[in-house]
């Protein structure tokens, strides 16, 4: 790798103008592309020290060997000219919203001479159009189904078309009206070109036409009594709305908006977008892409409940390459026809007129929704404006059913950064890879086959608490997970987090200490408190279950202060047969005891994504167990306590003087008032809140 001060541009050579920077390889190969409002200030960031970097930044300065920058006139030519040299040169260590291979499609082959419609799945091609995507296979096919009831477009291959063509006879769909027998000649090269548009226009939503016209003619079938004409008429439009149904309806009938929401972790962002047209959801499409680390904010540490500082970056980057994309696919599909339509007999009147109706819509709406305004709203509007031909309005619903949309649209976005997860836990190879990267990165002798993690969570010293979490194998052991409060390291208000790690430290390899001496068939101290306890920490018989072999690895959630207390218990309690790390947030740097420079995994690496997945889950975990502590604390009463006293007299105790300070104010005799309080439950009352 190349040093960054071997090619760092020379003071004052780089100008304080907007442009568009590349960083090049040492094979001239484009690594990374940017934009600048002023490119003097932002390369200098590149040129850092290295400790300053994000991890990411720093892999990409140091692959690096030449860097190059292009002036431009405005903001707005500065974003376009970035995603041109993205989409050209496909750089690495850029965010790309590729196309999902694994979202199922309804395709349409209208390049061959009898297009096709067919299920596909894969990456997008010339000369087909795609509908979609659908959330399952099943729906692909079970639309096709329908609509060849209203549309008898073939969908056999090329094979079996061609082997019936040689026939002279067509195949079943051919015999059951479910296709129009090209192959045969029952439909001419024209009729056939009609009903695909028809196909194609209803599948990009205009929809109201062909309703209306099937009514129309079942109708006049009806009045001319041709019954059974308007029974299949009848049953196509039975058809029709059913397709229709599947896409829900949540706003206005005149409404054209895309709803787009972000859910992101430290190393990975997820982005759900729900294409809304005259009110119904059309499409939806997600992503789960890697995070550059080059966003503003990246190297900040993201606390509890704080907004991520790289999401009105990576929302401006979204949507500036998922429009752009969308307004060149359309302009190729739109080329694509106009040489499909020199290629035919050229039509007159009517016939041309319909045919031009059947134009792809813009995919530009008017309105976009988002959960965060992009980084540079005007340009960016501005941009898409352009794209459009129009005003577009992007902002952030604050109320009604399009916030309510915007939320359901963000709980999809969760459940696919979640399932991505899952999903690679679940993969054997990734799993093995993981705990080989983390062998090799921490100098171990073997696998961490087993790996604990411990968090504190807390409000401001209150209800101070901490989890420990097990993974064996990659994979969480839940019934191992332990949970504690802590006493020694917290109380009145205050919060000793270094001394929290200590004290949960202390109080795990204690236990493993002591189980080790004892034997097996004797009853082994408990571990955490009585109130702490679950019944799966408990066999059958009331014995507490033994949690005595050691993990391979310990992590503490923290950086170089949290290891150091770690590591004075493990030299404390004698304990030299466990590797212990900590992992910060935000920068993921791994800690190691008496080392004054993290380790730092490549971002990419599975090693990083499970020891993510650990401090996350133990972060989880404890701020559950806090909730439950605090939900607890809130709902005490000093009435609970009070010998005698139900839930049913407490409560009508406290509906009778509105408060519990006002029952302590209370006299004897003004507490018997109450409807179930005799003399002797009065005393004893009175005598317990001013004891």
């Amino acid at each position: 790798m190349a040093d960054p001060q071997t090619y760092r541009p020379a003071p004052g050579t780089i100008p304080t103008d907007p442009g568009v920077y590349k960083f090049r390889d040492r094979d001239g190969r484009v690594i990374y592309v940017g934009k600048a409002k002023n490119l003097r200030a932002r390369l200098n960031n590149y040129f850092q020290p290295p400790n300053a970097l994000h991890p990411r930044t720093r892999q990409m300065v140091y692959t690096g060997a030449s860097v190059e920058w292009t002036v431009v006139a405005s903001e707005v030519e500065a974003l376009q000219l970035e995603y041109t040299w993205i989409k050209r040169f496909d750089p690495w260590f850029n965010v790309m919203y590729r196309d999902d291979k694994t979202y199922p499609m309804l395709a349409v082959s209208v390049r061959e001479r009898y297009p096709r419609a067919f299920f596909y799945r894969g990456p997008k091609r010339k000369g087909v159009r795609y509908f979609g995507p659908y959330s399952h296979a099943w729906a692909v096919r079970e639309t096709l189904d329908l609509l060849t009831r209203v549309f008898p477009i073939r969908t056999c291959s090329n094979g079996v078309f061609n082997r019936h063509e040689q026939l002279g006879r067509p195949c079943l769909l051919g015999y059951i009206d479910k296709c129009a027998a090209p192959c045969v000649g029952r439909v001419s090269e024209g009729e056939y070109d009609e009903i695909v548009q028809g196909f194609l226009g209803f599948m990009a939503g205009r929809t109201d036409g062909l309703v209306r016209g099937i009514t129309s003619q079942m109708e006049q079938a009806a009045e001319n009594l041709e019954f059974e004409k308007a029974a299949r008429l009848r049953d196509d439009l039975g058809a029709v709305n059913k397709v229709m149904e599947r896409q829900t309806v949540v706003l206005s009938q005149d409404t054209d908006a895309d709803v787009i929401a972000f859910d992101t972790d430290e190393l990975e962002a997820a982005v759900q977008i729900f294409n809304v047209r005259d009110g119904r959801i059309r499409a939806q499409r997600g992503w789960v892409v890697e995070k550059t680390g080059d966003e503003p904010g990246a190297n900040e540490r993201l606390e509890e409940g704080q907004v991520d500082p790289t999401l009105p970056t990576l929302m401006q980057n979204f949507l500036v390459q998922y429009y752009s994309d969308a307004v060149e696919r359309v302009r190729q599909e739109e080329e694509e026809d106009r040489r499909i339509e020199e290629q035919k007999v050229r039509r007159r009147g009517v016939d041309q007129e319909s045919r031009a109706a059947v134009k792809p819509a813009m995919p530009v709406p008017r309105e976009i929704l988002v959960d965060t305004l992009p980084e540079e709203l005007p340009e960016v509007t501005a941009l898409l404006e352009e794209m459009r031909g129009g005003p577009v309005d992007i902002r952030v619903p604050q109320r009604g059913d399009k916030r309510a949309l915007m939320e359901t649209v963000h709980k999809n976005a969760a459940e696919a950064l979640h399932q991505h997860k899952l999903r690679r836990v679940g993969d054997l190879t990734a799993r093995s890879q993981a705990l080989q990267d983390i062998q090799d990165a921490l100098g171990m002798d073997e696998a961490p086959l087993r790996i604990e993690c411990t968090d504190i969570s807390h409000i401001q010293g209150t209800d101070v608490v901490a989890s420990l979490v097990v993974f064996e194998d990659g994979l969480p052991k839940k019934n191992d997970y332990r949970r504690y409060r802590i006493k020694e390291a917290a109380g009145d208000g205050h919060s000793n987090d270094v001394g929290s790690i200590a004290e949960v430290t202390r109080r795990r390899f204690k236990r493993y200490n002591e189980d080790k001496l004892a034997n097996p068939d004797e009853v082994a101290e408990e571990q955490t408190f009585s109130d702490e306890r679950d019944d799966a920490d408990e066999t059958a018989g009331g014995v507490p279950k033994r949690f005595a072999y050691p993990p391979q690895l310990f992590i503490v959630d923290g950086g170089k202060p949290q290891v150091t207390a770690a590591q004075e218990v493990f030299d404390e309690l004698g304990i030299v047969d466990v590797q212990l790390i900590g992992l910060a947030k935000r920068l993921e740097e791994v800690w190691v005891p008496d080392d004054d420079e993290p380790v730092i995994l490549p971002r990419n690496s599975e090693g990083m994504y499970l020891l993510q997945q650990v401090r996350d889950e133990a972060h989880r975990f404890a701020i559950t167990y806090h909730r439950q502590q605090r939900s607890k604390r809130m709902r005490a009463s000093e009435l609970d306590a009070v010998p005698g006293l139900g839930p049913s007299r407490r409560t009508d105790l406290v509906k009778h003087f509105g408060s519990v300070r006002k029952v302590k104010e209370a006299s004897v005799e003004e507490i018997q008032q109450v409807k179930g309080i005799g003399p002797k439950l009065a005393e004893t009352i009175y005598a317990h809140l001013h004891q």
